[in-house]
């Protein structure tokens, strides 16, 4: 960009031309940046799981059964706790052990983000081992019963 020029003419005043060339190198830069990452920003992976049977765990004395109904209600192994009470019944858990893993049995209805707010205070508390519990399926050739019970370990 120049604002004048060398001959000492009368007329000082700054051109008012604007020198277009640079910013359109910018801006075809810049598209160029923007094609190039914006597929890399989808959200959706599609994924075609294996599908395969497990054998189920064996549970650990000291591992923390934390159900939670379709309406919303908890019960810390089987017993109904409130859901102001769960934190400090999470920290209480994690200072006693710190290898105590927590299961969550999570109804097939209850939303997604309150799953992931139990798991969150849970971390909060200390509680970093989580694991899911589901049913297991009958596709396997030694087919494991339907329903799952959570009475095995009664201990608060």
């Amino acid at each position: 960009m120049s604002f004048g020029s060398f001959d000492n003419s009368a007329d000082t005043r700054p051109m008012a031309e604007i020198n277009m060339i640079p910013l359109i190198d910018v801006m075809l830069v810049l598209l160029i940046v923007f094609m190039v990452t914006a597929p890399l920003l989808t959200h959706a992976v599609k994924l075609d799981l294996p599908k395969a049977a497990s054998q189920p765990q064996q549970a650990r004395p000291d591992d923390i059964h934390l159900s939670i109904r379709a309406d919303g209600s908890l019960y810390w192994n089987d017993i109904a706790i409130e859901p102001a009470a769960l934190q400090q019944r999470m920290a209480q858990a994690a200072s006693t052990d710190a290898t105590t893993q927590l299961q969550i049995y999570a109804d097939r209805q209850v939303p997604y983000g309150r799953v992931a707010e139990i798991m969150a205070m849970s971390s909060r508390a200390g509680l970093n081992r989580i694991g899911f519990v589901s049913e297991p399926t009958q596709t396997s050739t030694n087919p494991l019963p339907a329903t799952h019970s959570t009475t095995e370990n009664n201990h608060a």
